[in-house]
């Protein structure tokens, strides 16, 4: 299979070398403005370079891996979608819900799978999660809580165009939250902080922040996220309902460091990374795409998924900004 790639930052780069490792990936079609990128892509993956994403669109591919900037991506999926070609995009669909919802419209009777990147759906211990909620073995669910804590903020270039913290990082939470209890959102309550870099004050973001999720049968999800845990790459989900609790994450390469005496947990080097953690979810993700080019599988988080999590994000910064919580229904076009 001939798989294209637009866009070859650090993502993009990761997904190449990704599929090229594939055995279903016979062969990549690249494409990105930087023309260094390019040239590294084509010496490392032996992959053909193409001078814009209308050249790679009629290059034979049988499908496109969107990788670029937010701000093209409504645009780059509208045209793999009118080409016929299956998609996989780097969440989210667009940077507001108006468009993203402009791209459900058009991709909705097309015929053409869109698969949005949500790499923790592809992660060993949060499929295990979602297997034990779906059996039953917990019971009803109470508490779910989510946490997220990236070792250092990103960059201000990034962070003035990130949409903030809930729109780039709490989402993930929000998405697996969803997938994992197969439950909706019904309301949030959001509060943050800034305590770190001044550029995340003045782009007028938080680098630490918390919400309060009500589910649609009641289950209240807690999500923490934040942009300074010195000690590395903290990704977990904790589950308690009336029979058992659950938790993913809680393994010797756990950043986390317990004083309690005589308790030598966790043993392991910390993650640091978020392509340390999810390197294995990003090839079984990328595996799946696979799937669904070559017709076996449909899309295992489609556009509507992604414009969930999208719509909670969207309430949380609405709740963070009038301090009061926020319905659902408020953010819904």
């Amino acid at each position: 299979m001939r798989i294209g790639i637009m866009g070859l930052g650090r993502i993009g780069s990761f997904h190449a070398e990704t599929l090229a490792g594939l055995d279903g990936v016979d062969s990549l079609v690249v494409t990105d403005p930087v023309a260094a990128a390019v040239a590294t892509a084509t010496e490392r993956f032996g992959a053909t370079a193409t001078d814009s994403p209308e050249a790679l669109l009629a290059a034979g591919v049988d499908g496109v891996v969107i990788a670029a900037a937010t701000d093209a991506h409504p645009s780059l999926i509208l045209a793999a979608v009118r080409a016929g070609i299956p998609v996989f995009c780097e969440k989210p669909v667009a940077r507001g819900v108006e468009e993203s919802l402009e791209v459900l419209r058009a991709v909705e009777g097309s015929g053409v799978e869109v698969h949005i990147g949500y790499n923790r759906r592809f992660d060993a211990g949060f499929a295990a999660a979602r297997r034990v909620v779906l059996s039953g073995e917990l019971g009803d669910l109470h508490t779910v809580r989510s946490t997220t804590l990236d070792p250092a903020p990103p960059p201000p270039a990034y962070v003035a165009v990130s949409g903030g913290i809930f729109r780039d990082c709490g989402v993930h939470d929000f998405d697996i939250v969803r997938w994992v209890t197969g439950r909706e959102v019904a309301e949030v309550y959001a509060t943050g902080g800034s305590r770190g870099a001044e550029y995340i004050r003045e782009a007028g973001d938080v680098d630490t922040a918390s919400a309060l999720l009500t589910l649609d049968d009641g289950t209240i999800a807690v999500i923490s996220d934040s942009r300074h845990n010195a000690r590395g790459h903290d990704v977990r989900l904790e589950l308690h309902g009336m029979k058992d609790s659950i938790a993913v994450g809680l393994e010797d390469r756990l950043p986390l460091r317990s004083v309690e005496p005589g308790t030598a947990f966790p043993a392991g080097t910390p993650h640091t990374f978020f392509m340390d953690r999810f390197a294995d979810a990003y090839r079984a993700e990328l595996t799946a795409f696979t799937e669904v080019v070559a017709g076996t599988r449909t899309s295992p988080c489609t556009v509507a998924d992604a414009i969930e999590a999208s719509l909670t994000a969207e309430a949380c910064t609405l709740s963070l900004r009038e301090h009061r919580p926020v319905r659902l229904d408020e953010v819904r076009k």
